[in-house]
């Protein structure tokens, strides 16, 4: 069974990164392009719905969903058909969707979702809708493009009403021609405009007659034909919800020939329609690489004059005089018996968290190399996801493997305990958390809210294959020899003297967690905005840079303190090392909360709850991480500097 399930993940790894389903279709002339919705968004919730929860037109056939993978569950998409029916290469301009008479309480329905701000998210060819808005954020006169677009407006300063609904939408479809072939083409752009119109009409209204009876679209007074673009008269009046209204739901469709391929289609969602310059990233890059210059600078200071002084003088021989004096030596060499004594808080959590940190950091390395290579396309929706999910699993080994041979060196008993801490510590940490905001979000009617059949899957992926490769790790790293110190440990530990207040555990962790997280602030700012304002991060570029960056901040910031404490004569540095580089994970948390309160204008309570949620799991994980950096660095330091001197 297990092996079966091993299989099975190799399997949706596999898939995650090929890319079923975007290979380039040609639409020859005439041929309808279906129209599809996703569902419906808002920044201001968090909370997305289904398309149909309010009451759209619905196709003539019914409402079908298409199939969807774990990762598409996991996000809350839904992507189900429409009733829009839009032929290749056929321009239309007011074209008949449906008649619809509200009732007071649908009105109602849709009032709420336009003042929540909700968005609607449709599809065509596997691409997203795009719409031009005026960005107020970079403060540019281009135009930028949002991924989807509004359901209405709130107009505050109109004395007729209030909300407007969004009930023409003008399609402006771009394609790109293939030479030789019969007319038609590859569909390479998707932008929508949406409209709001209050169509007249001359009563009674006669389902037969469709748009032909619609005066509000331009029609020539001698053929009778429509004019060209655009189709709606400009001193048309706005389409206000009230109470028991009558909506007439039209559409244009204007097919553009385009010189992009469709291979670079997507280039206007990965930029964000070029709202944020890349000129961004390289400043994040260059902002980090100076703080890592600055502590390379540091470390080799250290290395070069200090530590190499310290060695010269614990290994030179000393004089007749010097022995004489008996003096006393002072410094790091002298907690050498102590230097790798094992904590004496809390080994085996130390274990745990070691261990996930390993498992966490092979995930983040594996999916951001294949990210930056471009296996991980936002073309195959949900894979990310999947690699995300399915990577921390199979990492479950490597979890095990470092937790029992750090135990090991602890020389601790109780191993079985460590191994089943490690598999279920931050696993159940973080199922706890996503199963009590799904409960919220399934009480409140959201497709956020995961099925129970994705969220058996994702409980059988830890149960079946990742907690069977945490105890296979750990049963490998329990048959290996503990791992031997160049210095004995002695039977008396030594007092360590009274350290100054700037040395103390908790302000070195203050001060050493700001040099890492200012390597990354600035690309959080985008994977922020990724995550929670519904935009594409598709950089795994710069991000794989900024990530080195980041190791490489923790590793030499935590060396540097490290060797302090040791000059000191503190030897407990066990913890220190994973507390000061995992500190950044509490400015990580601390800018969440500034970027919620200064770009989230969230208005409901489990809206915060759902994003400090998330936030509390990615904290707590980047936590893990960047502490287990932090030790391994500094251990292979000690192993290093102690290994280099001569002992009595």
């Amino acid at each position: 069974m297990r092996g079966l399930l091993l299989l099975l993940a190799l399997c949706g790894l596999v898939s995650a990164f090929y890319l079923p389903g975007v290979s380039p279709r040609t639409f020859k002339k005439g041929e309808r392009v279906k129209v599809k919705v996703n569902k419906l968004t808002s920044t201001m919730t968090m909370l997305p719905y289904d398309f149909y929860s309010l009451p759209f037109p619905k196709p003539d056939k019914g409402i079908k969903e298409s199939p969807e993978n774990l990762g598409e569950y996991l996000a809350g998409d839904k992507i189900e058909n429409s009733g829009y029916e839009i032929l290749m290469l056929k321009n239309e301009n007011c074209k008949y969707l449906q008649r619809v008479i509200y009732t007071d309480a649908q009105c109602d329905q849709f009032i709420e979702a336009i003042k929540d701000g909700y968005h609607m998210n449709w599809i065509m060819d596997n691409l997203p809708s795009a719409a031009a808005i005026d960005d107020e954020e970079s403060r540019t006169q281009t135009t930028v493009y949002d991924i989807g677009f509004p359901i209405g407006k709130f107009r505050t300063k109109t004395s007729k009403g209030q909300v407007t609904l969004n009930n023409h939408i003008k399609f402006t479809i771009s394609y790109h021609p293939i030479a030789g072939k019969s007319p038609g083409g590859r569909i390479v752009g998707f932008l929508v405009e949406p409209i709001s119109v209050k169509h007249k009409y001359q009563k009674p209204w006669k389902e037969a007659l469709g748009a032909e009876q619609l005066m509000s679209c331009y029609t020539d007074p001698i053929t009778g034909k429509d004019r060209p673009m655009p189709s709606l008269d400009s001193r048309r009046t706005p389409m206000y919800i009230d109470k028991g209204v009558e909506v007439i739901w039209t559409y244009d469709t204007i097919w553009r020939s385009s010189k992009i391929e469709w291979a670079s289609r997507w280039d206007i969602y990965l930029s964000m329609g070029g709202r944020y310059d890349d000129e961004v990233h390289w400043f994040s890059i260059i902002n980090a690489l100076l703080i890592v210059l600055f502590l390379s600078g540091m470390v080799a200071m250290i290395l070069t004059r200090s530590l190499h002084r310290d060695i010269t003088r614990y290994n030179r021989i000393p004089t007749e005089e010097e022995r004489a004096e008996e003096r006393e030596e002072s410094g790091w060499k002298l907690v050498h018996a102590d230097v790798f004594r094992p904590p004496t808080n809390s080994p085996m959590l130390f274990c745990v968290f070691v261990g996930t940190g390993v498992q966490i950091l092979a995930m983040s390395i594996v999916t951001l190399v294949f990210a930056a290579i471009g296996f991980l396309s936002p073309a195959n929706r949900g894979s990310l996801m999947i690699a995300l999910l399915l990577l921390f699993v199979l990492m479950g080994m490597s979890a095990g493997y470092a937790s029992s041979r750090t135990y090991k060196m602890f020389k601790g008993k109780q191993w079985q305990r460590t191994t089943v801490f490690t598999a279920f510590l931050y696993p159940a940490v973080a199922f706890v958390i996503f199963f009590l905001l799904n409960i919220a979000v399934w009480i409140d009617g959201s497709v956020a809210a995961v099925p129970f059949g994705s969220l058996f899957a994702v409980v059988s992926l830890w149960f079946g294959i990742s907690v069977p490769l945490v105890f296979l790790g750990a049963y490998l790293g329990y048959r290996k020899e503990a791992i031997a110190h160049p210095v004995s440990i002695s039977n008396m530990p030594r007092p360590v003297p009274e350290q100054p207040w700037y040395m103390s555990t908790w302000f070195t962790a203050v001060v050493g967690g700001v040099l890492p997280f200012g390597a990354v602030f600035v690309e959080l700012f985008f994977i922020l905005s990724s995550i929670w304002l519904n935009q594409f991060y598709y950089v795994f570029g710069f991000l794989l840079i900024v990530w080195v960056i980041l190791l490489i901040t923790c590793a030499e910031i935590t060396v540097v303190l490290c060797y302090f404490q040791l000059c000191g004569e503190d030897y407990h540095w066990w913890w220190r090392s994973f507390l000061v580089s995992g500190a950044s994970a509490v400015y990580v948390f601390i800018y969440s909360g500034y970027y919620f309160f200064t770009k989230i204008e969230a208005i409901y309570l489990v809206s915060g709850c759902l994003y400090f949620g998330y936030m509390f799991i990615i904290s707590f994980g980047f936590f893990l991480m960047t502490g287990t950096v932090g030790f391994y660095s500094c251990f292979e330091f000690n192993q290093k500097i102690y290994a280099s001197i001569k002992v009595d």
